[in-house]
């Protein structure tokens, strides 16, 4: 009935009706138009809780052939008794940077940071932002079950609110049917794994989509702070801040003249980071302490993507030896796709400027390079994606969902198996 075309609404007031033809007597009438519209958003929300909770038993499924792996290996070592395979699955979902995170919630952040700190050494953990151990030691406090528990209760709601919140970008920003698409693929994309993990990323994505949604609306002061509590979430959420000023630059232009408050979320949004540094180094005694740990827990520098074609060549010449190399390459060819998608899909500016900023910082350093996790952060090209493929056969809508959910298998079994930090 309608032409549901994946445009802007600026383009599609302008592109007219499909069929001059047709009588505009045939139109339904504005709350009917509007009924419809609420029908087909609730609908889409369905179908998203529906892929959601699907995606996530998907994350279990996988934690399970984990934990699989891990009792043949425990029997294979000689030991009486395996733990449950509820145990290992726990295990793979706080393992890593969930360990760390886990640890500022229990005992807080050094005082002081020792001498050419390793990553073995506690002190390491002043490498990681503080948000999300916080809120976790928050939900702990109010709910029984441990810390463990409530981190993962912590991700799992704020999993659902991020999808949530790309439905409504999605929606501003295109239709409601390229919403209920964009969110089936948030959920089912290799990366959303960590939307299950004891990871910060779940709570980084939620307030980067709400500080977008809010630039969409010009919402200035709720983008700002969104923004400031996002960049005390993760590092890589100072992307936002560049969203910011183009956002701010762009409602200048906008305007026709030199406008104050849309950078009122350019001064906010940095905020987050700068208080972390300040507090870190106040506790430690040591100013930018949380350099060093990256640098010598870490070792990391940078690289600018060097880092990200060295291990891609080196999976082109012995594709089975690492599957940290087999990651990185399938990111990096991901990566290149991304571009693609956002070249074509016209986003608005300060979502591209996101996208941008994210996928830059994640070329950046010279250790932990392209990543499922950290492509996932860069979600509005996820938006997009729906948007820029042609409609007239939906075959391959069905087969991107299945190559998603089997990548999500994939990504989560061998973090597990094989340590693939992804």
């Amino acid at each position: 009935m309608f032409d549901r075309r994946p445009l802007t609404p600026a383009i599609a007031a302008a592109s007219g009706p499909r069929d001059a033809s047709v009588s505009t007597t045939a139109r339904p009438a504005a709350g009917s138009l509007g009924d419809v519209r609420r029908r087909q958003w609730r609908v889409a929300l369905l179908k998203a809780a529906i892929a959601y909770v699907a995606s996530r038993f998907v994350v279990l499924v996988s934690g399970g052939l984990v934990a699989a792996a891990d009792a043949y290996r425990a029997i294979q070592n000689g030991e009486t008794k395996p733990a449950s395979a509820g145990t290992f699955v726990l295990r793979t979902l706080t393992s890593w940077d969930g360990l760390w995170y886990l640890s500022i919630s229990r005992d807080g952040y050094p005082r002081s940071v020792i001498p050419h700190v390793s990553y073995f050494d506690p002190d390491a953990r002043a490498a990681f932002f503080p948000l999300f151990p916080w809120l976790t030691r928050v939900v702990n406090a109010v709910l029984p079950g441990g810390d463990t528990a409530s981190a993962l209760l912590l991700n799992a709601v704020l999993g659902a609110v991020f999808v949530f919140l790309v439905g409504m970008i999605a929606k501003r920003v295109y239709d409601v049917r390229i919403a209920g698409r964009a969110m089936i693929l948030i959920c089912f994309f290799p990366g959303s794994f960590v939307l299950s993990f004891a990871y910060a990323e779940a709570l980084l994505l939620t307030l980067a989509a709400a500080t977008l949604l809010a630039l969409l609306h010009r919402r200035w002061v709720l983008a700002g702070v969104a923004a400031a509590f996002a960049t005390a979430a993760r590092p890589n959420g100072v992307a936002l801040v560049l969203a910011c000023l183009v956002a701010a630059i762009y409602e200048c232009r906008r305007e026709g003249r030199a406008v104050v408050r849309p950078f009122i979320a350019v001064a906010l949004a940095p905020l987050g980071f700068v208080a972390f540094q300040l507090y870190l180094g106040q506790r430690t005694g040591e100013a930018l302490v949380w350099f060093r740990v990256q640098r010598e827990a870490w070792e990391e520098g940078a690289s600018f993507g060097w880092t990200a074609i060295t291990k891609t060549w080196h999976f082109t010449l012995h594709p089975f030896a690492s599957a940290v190399n087999t990651v990185t390459a399938l990111c990096v060819a991901a990566t290149v796709g991304f571009l693609i998608v956002l070249w074509r899909a016209k986003l608005p500016p300060a979502l591209t400027a996101y996208c941008l900023g994210i996928i830059g910082l994640m070329l950046l350093p010279a250790t932990v390079t392209a990543r499922p996790r950290f492509l996932l952060t860069a979600f509005p090209v996820l938006i997009a994606f729906p948007a820029v493929f042609p409609r007239k056969d939906d075959d391959w809508w069905a087969l991107l969902l299945a190559l998603n959910a089997a990548g999500l298998v994939a990504v989560t079994t061998l973090y597990g198996v094989w340590a693939a930090i992804p």
